[in-house]
């Protein structure tokens, strides 16, 4: 409706009854009910296809207030401090940076939006004076993505826009797609085909040898065992059997992995699937991706068997590598899922991890049987 100060003077005249009935009064030009974007040009419509595994907790961001307009009520999002401080961190960075969305806001803050034309996602660690684990964590990140800008690896992943290591932010192109999975230990996996181009990515990234000295070993595999030992999720003789395993594979050369290998790390693009996060990438012995695959697709009987016979295919040595790797990927998953306080379907996903680590401990005591 417009409003009296800028309508015109209504003439008085008598009011006719309409035949049809109350006539309807069209909505005064400018005032659309449809949400609209932190631009404030385009509808906001939710994606089908998400371009970030983080996505499904997508929050609009207001508006900014324009001269003479009232303010829309602020966005509990944008009170957060780690929000407040990721966009100050990111301007520094990128001044040309203009939010969109905010897609997570957790330990680590997510803000979908652009740069010029480009289409961007932005990360930063929320406190990353007080996580330290994180804080080593996000270097390693962006050393990564600054070392794929001169060795660029065979699996495709977002492109490095702007980085800052000091104040944990980093900006990277937003690839078109969709998750292949929105939880760590999914009901539903992908279909046949996205398992085969998946698992060809990851294996095409296996095989490549990047320059020696670029990137680390993250897992100390001796000290992983005796800490589980300390726990009491692996027995003496489980501890035994993997320090026999890791002996044998002294001379085994080492493979160029992620390290985090989920379906929630993965984008299933019009071109192929593109991994993302790349914080804990890194050598480790053969198949820790397989086998972090292998831990998360319980429900798929048959991408499990095709991870396991890709794993064995080289020979021995790899199958042993494959065997050292699942064990601890296993017992990381129910050290993180077995808390106190579990609901039904937690539990139940606890109890699968428990019958999975059994049935590796009977494939780790078998191959420790054959030498």
């Amino acid at each position: 409706m417009y409003s009296q100060a800028l309508s015109p003077a209504p003439v008085s005249r008598p009011q006719q009854p309409s035949p049809t009935g109350p006539l309807r009064r069209r909505p005064a030009i400018g005032l659309d009910p449809r949400p609209r974007d932190l631009g404030g040009q385009h509808p906001v419509h939710p994606t089908p296809h998400p371009a970030n595994p983080a996505q499904q907790l997508r929050r609009p961001m207001p508006a900014p207030a324009r001269p003479g307009v009232a303010a829309r009520p602020e966005n509990p999002a944008e009170r957060s401090p780690q929000v407040r401080a990721a966009l100050a961190h990111i301007a520094r960075i990128s001044p040309a940076f203009v939010p969109r969305q905010l897609l997570r806001d957790g330990r680590h803050v997510l803000i979908a939006g652009t740069a010029g034309r480009t289409p961007v996602v932005a990360k930063a660690l929320a406190r990353p004076g007080e996580d330290v684990e994180g804080t080593e964590q996000f270097h390693r990140e962006v050393a990564a993505y600054r070392a794929f800008v001169r060795h660029r690896p065979p699996a495709r992943l977002p492109k490095l826009v702007a980085a800052d290591a000091d104040r944990c932010v980093l900006l990277m192109e937003r690839v078109p797609g969709r998750p292949a999975a929105r939880e760590r230990h999914p009901s539903d996996t992908p279909t046949p085909g996205e398992v085969r181009a998946i698992l060809g990515a990851v294996r095409s990234l296996n095989l490549w040898r990047p320059p020696t000295g670029v990137f680390d070993r993250p897992l100390d595999y001796g000290r992983e065992i005796a800490r589980y030992h300390a726990l009491g999720l692996l027995t003496d003789r489980d501890a035994g059997d993997l320090q026999q395993l890791l002996h044998g594979l002294a001379h085994q050369p080492w493979q160029f992995c992620h390290g985090d290998a989920l379906l929630t790390n993965v984008l299933l693009a019009p071109s192929g699937p593109v991994l993302v996060d790349w914080e804990q990438t890194g050598w480790y012995l053969p198949g820790y991706d397989l086998a972090l695959l292998w831990a998360v697709m319980a429900g798929d009987t048959g991408a499990r068997r095709q991870l396991s016979q890709v794993a064995q295919a080289s020979g021995t040595l790899p199958r042993d590598a494959f065997l050292v790797n699942l064990i601890l990927v296993l017992m990381r998953e129910i050290r993180r899922h077995d808390v106190p306080g579990a609901g039904e379907e937690q539990r139940i996903l606890i109890r699968r991890l428990h019958e999975d680590a059994a049935l590796a401990r009977r494939a780790v005591r078998a191959a420790v049987g054959t030498r």
